[in-house]
């Protein structure tokens, strides 16, 4: 479409753009429509149809800066003459049908044949007195007269009027500009193609039918035929009264399953009331019980730390201090002089208290089953031991290097009793069906008053002998000591390896 500047340079009295006509826009491709006043195209018309009544004044409207020979044009409705130029009318658009009450009128003159419908859009009031006549196209339209502002109106109207009737009528909205149009048109005259191709379908079936013969029946056939029909009629009728009242019983029956549905979800869901709560106290119970589990899985490990704990073994360390043995890290002996390593009798008693405990708690752990016939008396750092004439010695010094046979006695039968245990504890053993190799045995021999090859009496006995001998004593001890733990439902501690492999009291 050509703009509105174009328009204007086309020359010409009318050709410029009206700015104060109304913009209208194509409803299919949304593209602005000129509206271009009438007096450019007024040289146009023949010469008898712009004068007298027979002169038709053109009310309309045109779509682009196009020629006048491809605008939609809506001509008067008292154009009734058909003037040199204009076309002649088609046969096909003569109205055929007319109310026999109106006088019928030539349309001749027309270039556009309109439907009855869109008669409406001339009803104005002028044109009930016997005709609008618009201002002829020689008159100036801008000049400020009444007569000019009333036909500019009445074209808005017929404008708007024309492109509502024509939507109506076509099923398309209106306006369209010159190429929407001519789509539009080619895909009317497609649509029309078909239809006139189901027209000669319907034609070509009518004609077939036509000519196919058919017979008529008697009055005899026909009662026939007809009772035959009445017949099937009963038996439709019968069944369906039939498949009626089986649609009653299956209704019936529809509810009562429809009640039993209803009492059915009512108990499933009190069923998952009662499962769910149910779930919760398992659930509740099961958390309990893992609870539980967990605190009796604490209290075995920790049961099993407290077996494996070795209070005996940390209760009496034995150990060394170079060639003295220590327990508790009291040591046990002393040395001359001449090593300067001076030990006090305080710390020897302390030792010897520490001994003496552990060897009667070991030995009074068994009775009676161990013959405890020599008795130890552990009182702190002055023990005493009982023999088996129940004589008691005192196990503590200070005592004379010449003259301590009490001393030594006391020492003897506290040898003679760590023998007697260690005896037992062998004997525990074999009965117990433990292998000679895992058996306990004592790592320095005891014998009499010698332990290994050193004597443990003091009286004309060298300091340095007698403490090899007390040390030799501490170890055997301390074997008896492991061999204690292993058989009394105690995890054998750290120590040599053969005390490791102890197997534990039935």
């Amino acid at each position: 479409m050509k703009p509105p500047t174009a328009a204007a340079a086309g020359g010409g009295k009318g050709g410029a753009v009206d700015p104060s006509l109304p913009r209208f826009r194509c409803q299919e491709c949304r593209r602005a429509l000129v509206v271009v006043g009438v007096d450019s195209y007024a040289d146009r018309l023949p010469a008898n149809a712009a004068s007298g009544n027979h002169a038709s004044s053109v009310q309309g409207s045109v779509m682009g800066a196009s020629r006048m020979d491809n605008s939609y044009v809506v001509l008067s409705r008292q154009n009734r003459s058909q003037g040199p130029g204009i076309p002649p009318r088609p046969p096909s658009a003569a109205a055929p049908h007319t109310e026999p009450q109106q006088p019928t009128r030539a349309i001749e003159g027309s270039y556009i044949v309109l439907p009855p419908p869109a008669a409406s859009i001339y009803k104005t009031p002028a044109s009930e007195g016997g005709g609008a006549q618009l201002t002829p196209p020689g008159v100036n339209s801008s000049s400020p007269s009444p007569g000019n502002n009333s036909g500019f109106h009445s074209s808005v109207t017929v404008l708007k009027r024309a492109f509502e009737i024509a939507s109506s009528q076509t099923q398309v909205e209106q306006p369209l500009c010159l190429e929407c149009m001519r789509v539009l048109s080619d895909k009317m005259d497609k649509e029309i193609e078909d239809v006139n191709a189901d027209i000669k379908a319907y034609e070509t079936s009518l004609q077939r039918l036509e000519q196919e013969p058919y017979n008529i029946l008697s009055e005899t056939d026909f009662q026939k035929e007809k009772q035959k029909i009445e017949e099937e009629e009963k038996k439709l009728k019968t069944t369906i009264e039939e498949a009626e009242r089986l649609y009653s019983e299956v209704s019936s029956e529809m509810k009562d399953l429809e009640i039993k549905s209803k009492q059915f979800e009512e108990l499933e869901e009190r069923y998952w009331h009662e499962f769910n709560s149910f779930q919760f106290q398992l659930t509740s119970h099961q958390e309990e019980r893992d609870a539980v589990f967990a605190k009796i899985e604490v209290s075995q490990v920790h049961l099993e730390l407290l077996k494996r704990t070795n209070v005996l073994n940390d209760a009496f360390y034995i150990s060394h201090d170079g060639v003295i043995g220590t327990i508790n890290n009291f040591r046990l002996g002393r040395l001359s002089n001449v090593e300067n390593v001076q030990v006090e009798w305080d710390e020897i008693n302390a030792a010897w208290g520490q001994a003496a405990l552990l060897l009667h708690t070991m030995a009074q752990y068994f009775a009676p089953k161990f013959q405890y016939r020599i008795k130890i008396h552990p009182m702190g750092s002055y023990p005493r031991v009982t023999d088996i004439h129940n004589n008691t010695y005192e196990l503590f010094g200070p005592v004379n290097l010449f003259w301590s046979t009490r001393f030594d006695k006391a020492m003897t039968w506290f040898l003679t009793c760590l023998q007697e245990f260690a005896e037992f504890a062998i004997s525990m053993d074999k009965e117990n069906n433990v292998p000679p190799e895992k058996s306990l045995k004592l790592p320095y021999k005891i014998d009499g008053d010698k332990v290994g090859s050193h004597t443990i009496v003091l009286s004309f006995n060298k300091n340095e002998n007698w403490t090899k001998a007390l040390k030799y004593m501490l170890c055997n001890l301390k074997w008896v000591l492991y061999w204690f733990i292993g058989n009394t439902s105690f995890a054998p501690p750290s120590g040599p390896g053969h005390t490791q492999s102890l197997k534990n009291k039935s």
